[in-house]
This record gives C-alpha cells, structure tokens and sequence, in this order.
C-alpha cells in the first residue's frame, strides 16, 4: 500500500509558549519527508491550541479519503491535553471511520506510526 494517503495532525508550535520552535519544525519537516520518501501522499495540519483546532481538523479529515490520519505526539503526550487528544481521536474515529489512526512518539517518528499500523 505504498500510495497510501496519509493526514499528520499535529500542534503549531508558533502558537505554544516555551517551545524551540526552530527545533520542533526541523523535526516536523524532516519527519513529513520521510514520509513522502517511502512513497506515501502525505499532508500535514499543524493547529494552534484554541477552539479553532476542531474545525480545522473536521475540515481536514474529510477532505479526502485517508488510509492513516497519525495524531501527533504533542497532542498526544501531555496530561493536561487529555481532553482534546480524546475529542480528536473521536473526532477521526466519526468522520473517516475507514481510516487507520496511528500515533507518533514525535514528529520524526510519523514514519514508523504509518508503517505500524498498515503493516
């Protein structure tokens, strides 16, 4: 399934205090080419922490037919972001049911998560 499409969902560093936003985006960057490398269409949706997030993300999941949507670890690692990492798994889980969901440890790992979850 090597022209698998591929959502990234993830959190804008730009819109996060105290993050190396340099480092984090060379992370993302270079983890969104591993992906393209391996042969995936991939697209990545970088949202900001605020009410806008689901729409965003609504608009994303359903603008085509994915194979893997992969909910990033910034979404995914931090305790008090429970509550929207949980409203986004359900969010994709609702609008492309079909769709493998795949999580990463960080954005140079969205490779892995793919390969996992489609093997």
């Amino acid at each position: 399934m090597a022209t698998a499409r591929v959502l990234i969902v993830g959190l804008d560093s730009h819109a996060l205090p105290g993050i190396d936003v340099e480092a984090v985006d060379r992370g993302l960057a270079y983890g969104l080419e591993r992906v393209r490398v391996a042969g995936y269409l991939v697209e990545q949706l970088l949202v900001p922490l605020d009410e806008s997030a689901p729409d965003q993300i609504k608009q994303a999941v359903v603008s085509q037919a994915w194979d893997v949507v992969v909910i990033g670890g910034g979404i995914r690692k931090p305790e008090p972001l429970l509550e929207f990492f949980e409203a986004v798994v359900n969010l994709v889980h609702t609008r492309v049911p079909a769709a493998k969901i795949a999580f990463n440890a960080d954005g140079g790992t969205s490779l892995e998560a793919v390969q996992r979850v489609l093997s």
